[in-house]
C-alpha cells in the first residue's frame, strides 16, 4: 500500500528542478505508483498568475502550493514540488504542515547556472534588467539540513536521479524496484 509523501526539490532558477521533477515521476509511474509532479512555472501560471516576485508574493505562492501538496499527501499520493522556494521558513513551514516530507536541494554552482541559462534571464538578471531574480538580486537561503543534496553542477541528471531513488528506497519511502 503507497504511503504518501512530498519531495520538495529547492534550488537556484536553471539547477534541474523541473527536469529532476519530471524524471523521478515517469520513474515512480513506470513502478506503479500515484504520482503528481507540481511544478514552480506550471503553478505561477494557472494557480498563482495573481502573483508577482516580491517576498509576500512568493511566500503566499509557497503557502498555496503547500496547501495542494498536503491534500495530496494525505489522501498517499507522492507529490514531486520543483520550487525555488527561496526561503528557509517557507520550505519549514512546509515540512511542518505536510508531515510527510522530503527536502532535495539541488544545487549547482552560480557560474555553471549561467553558463547552461538558455533563457538569458541570468545575463539580464546581471545586467540589471529584472528585479528581485533569486541569486542575484533577491536572496537564496541554502537548506541547513536537506535530507538529500545533489550536485548536478558535477554530475548528470541521471546521476542525480539514481542518487535521489536509491535514497528513497533505503528510507522504505517507495518500494524497490521490481517489488511492486
Amino acid at each position: 500500500m503507497q504511503k504518501g509523501f512530498t519531495l520538495w526539490f529547492t534550488g537556484l532558477s536553471g539547477a534541474g528542478k523541473t527536469t529532476l521533477g519530471r524524471m523521478l515521476a515517469q520513474e515512480l509511474r513506470s513502478r506503479g505508483l500515484k504520482v503528481e509532479h507540481l511544478d514552480g512555472d506550471a503553478v505561477r501560471k494557472n494557480l498563482c498568475r495573481d502573483l508577482g516576485f516580491s517576498r509576500e508574493d512568493r511566500e503566499k505562492n509557497i503557502e498555496r502550493v503547500c496547501y495542494v501538496a498536503k491534500l495530496l499527501t494525505r489522501h498517499d499520493v507522492i507529490v514531486l514540488a520543483s520550487f525555488i522556494a527561496p526561503y528557509r521558513h517557507m520550505r519549514e513551514y512546509c515540512r511542518a504542515e505536510i508531515g510527510r516530507f522530503v527536502e532535495v536541494y539541488v544545487q549547482c554552482p552560480l557560474d555553471v547556472l549561467i553558463q547552461r541559462d538558455e533563457k538569458g534571464l541570468y545575463r539580464k538578471a546581471l545586467a540589471g534588467e529584472i528585479d528581485n531574480f533569486t541569486g542575484v538580486s533577491d536572496p537564496y537561503e541554502e537548506p541547513e539540513n536537506p535530507d538529500l543534496v545533489v550536485d548536478t553542477g558535477r554530475e548528470t541528471a541521471a546521476e542525480s536521479l539514481a542518487r535521489i531513488v536509491d535514497w528513497l528506497e533505503e528510507q522504505g519511502l517507495i518500494p524497490r524496484k521490481g517489488a511492486c
